[in-house]
């Protein structure tokens, strides 16, 4: 009869450790000691069981389509397929195509013997529950490691090398390695400076720098993900991703990003700082707020910083050609598509907004508020003592990182204490991971002390505080000598946003300034009634378009 064999080992650590050579071994005396004539081996080295799509298994099944095997040796069910579904349709189709199954580690499935049959399906069952005991063994002492600090994943990134857990050595950790380290403080550094993700490629392939896969160039998608890495500031994520139902059929599972707070991190030797890295990240946000596509240059100035009163949201620059032929420019709000709104209920009901009074007028009342010393410093004193500024926002973070940290040290002192009340570990081994956790605890102690030193620092050095006159004194001196394109950088540096509701504009700096005047009080009549209030119409104040939205 004409045999095929079927071998197969899970991981490529068992393929490299001989174990694939073992099963080999056993199925060929099987098969010399029944007489068959072999033809063909089919061995899949390093292949999870619980998939289907595996090319000496699919090389098998069109083996046996063909008619070119009669029977198929192979060493136990699970060996076929680790999830019992899977093993069934392997069987079955054997089945179909006319060739029987011969396991070495147990009966045969012969259809007159119901015993062998339930049997070899027990054995089925069994080992995929075995497959899904490991795998969540295996899980959970990753979390575990992963929480106590250790590297638990291989994949490292540019700039590092991993080393692994021995003796020695102690935990797995990242270490720097420096020619790669040198190219990534490089890359942060040209980011940092303006200079496109794309100069950036085109410069380390003039330069001959293998990418991180070796390759001879770089790609703009390896680059992006490299400046949005965080390991390079120290922090290194675990369990960021979880396993769901794939709905597609062709698949199984499928990854899915999990919540922020669910991800482990893990600290790591640091290649940037932090300032560094948080510039090269604005200047991506900058880049795609203040992007100059189908812009004029100079014109809208206001661009990215007008939001509509009414909505909320942001404002597109639209131009448009009146009936006379000149054209006008106009921010619309992009709540004015129903589509964009969310229905037509919901379509914003405000007009078109005028580019040039609006820029005119936001920057007339810009060049009063800033060559004005005494508001400036008013407002610096209110920024000061109610809105954190953005580095005091970033060291906020940071020590609210290390409070995680040293309670996740306090934890696991407590932890420990109860495994030795438990009787789980001896006394040396309790001293000797408690002192570890101790020098552990007091370096992140040591750290947050420092960071808190330097967060007030930071708030009673005020920079803007020292230098507001000069700064007024400069800026009253050349604001009237600026070009459109130098009056719209100067609106970005100094405006938060700008707010429009109907006739009313609402400008938020950067710097507060003190509250406007009261209202006078409205006028009456002899009979003592309000006066009605002329509103403006646009031919007067010339802010909204006349027509329809």
């Amino acid at each position: 009869m004409r045999a095929a064999l079927y071998a197969r080992v899970s991981t490529e650590r068992q393929a490299d450790r001989g174990t694939i050579g073992s099963q080999l071994v056993l199925l060929r005396e099987h098969i010399a000691a029944a007489g068959d004539e072999l033809v063909g081996e089919y061995v899949d080295d390093g292949h999870s069981g619980a998939r289907l799509d595996r090319p000496g298994l699919d090389a098998l099944r069109d083996a046996a389509e063909a008619g070119l095997v009669q029977r198929v040796w192979c060493l136990s069910p699970d060996r076929l397929a680790r999830a019992y579904a899977y093993q069934v349709l392997v069987l079955d189709e054997l089945d179909r195509f006319g060739v029987t199954v011969a396991f070495t580690d147990s009966p045969g499935l012969a259809a007159d013997d119901p015993q062998s049959v339930l049997l070899t399906q027990v054995q089925g069952v069994i080992a995929e529950y075995e497959k899904a005991k490991i795998a969540e063994r295996y899980r959970r002492g990753k979390l575990f490691r992963a929480r106590a600090g250790e590297i638990v994943t291989w994949k490292v990134s540019y700039g590092y090398r991993r080393i692994a857990r021995s003796a020695a050595t102690g935990q797995a950790h990242h270490e720097v390695y420096e020619p790669e380290a040198a190219v990534v403080r490089r890359i942060f550094t040209d980011r940092a400076a303006g200079i496109t993700v794309r100069e950036i490629c085109r410069r380390l392939n003039a330069d001959g720098l293998p990418s991180p896969t070796g390759k001879p160039t770089w790609g703009h998608s390896t680059l992006s993900r490299l400046l949005r890495n965080e390991a390079y500031i120290g922090r290194v994520y675990y369990n960021r991703t979880e396993s769901v139902p794939d709905r597609r059929p062709t698949r199984r599972n499928r990854q899915v990003p999990r919540d922020r707070d669910e991800w482990i991190p893990i600290d790591c030797p640091r290649i940037i700082s932090d300032e560094l890295f948080q510039a090269a990240s604005r200047v991506a946000t900058d880049n795609s707020k203040w992007s100059p596509r189908r812009a004029e240059p100079g014109q809208w100035l206001l661009k990215g910083l007008v939001k509509c009163g009414v909505c909320g949201v942001g404002t597109n620059c639209h131009k448009m050609r009146g009936r006379n032929g000149t054209w006008h420019r106009y921010y619309y709000c992009r709540n004015h598509d129903p589509l964009r709104a969310g229905g037509e209920q919901h379509r914003c009901p405000e007009r078109n907004i005028r580019a040039d009074a609006l820029d005119a007028f936001v920057f007339d009342h810009i060049r009063d508020a800033i060559t004005h010393p005494d508001q400036l410093l008013a407002g610096e004193q209110a920024v000061t003592l109610h809105t954190p500024i953005p580095d005091d926002e970033l060291l906020g973070a940071e020590l609210a990182r290390l409070d995680r940290k040293i309670d996740a040290a306090d934890a696991e002192r407590r932890r420990l204490i109860d495994l030795y009340q438990g009787g789980f570990i001896e006394l040396p081994e309790m001293q000797r991971r408690a002192t570890e956790v101790a020098a552990r605890r007091k370096e992140l102690q040591h750290n947050r002390t420092s960071l808190a030193h330097e967060r007030t620092a930071l708030a009673r050095d005020n920079q803007l505080r020292s230098r507001v006159h000069d700064f007024a004194a400069r800026i009253h001196a050349v604001i009237d000598t600026l070009d459109d394109i130098q009056k719209q950088q100067l609106l970005r540096l100094l405006v938060e946003d700008v707010r429009v509701t109907g006739w009313h504009v609402q400008i938020r700096l950067r710097i507060a300034l003190d509250p406007p005047p009261p209202e006078p009080p409205q006028p009456t009549s002899p009979t003592g009634k309000p006066l009605p209030v002329p509103h403006p119409v646009s031919t007067q104040d010339g802010l909204r378009s006349v027509g329809g939205c």
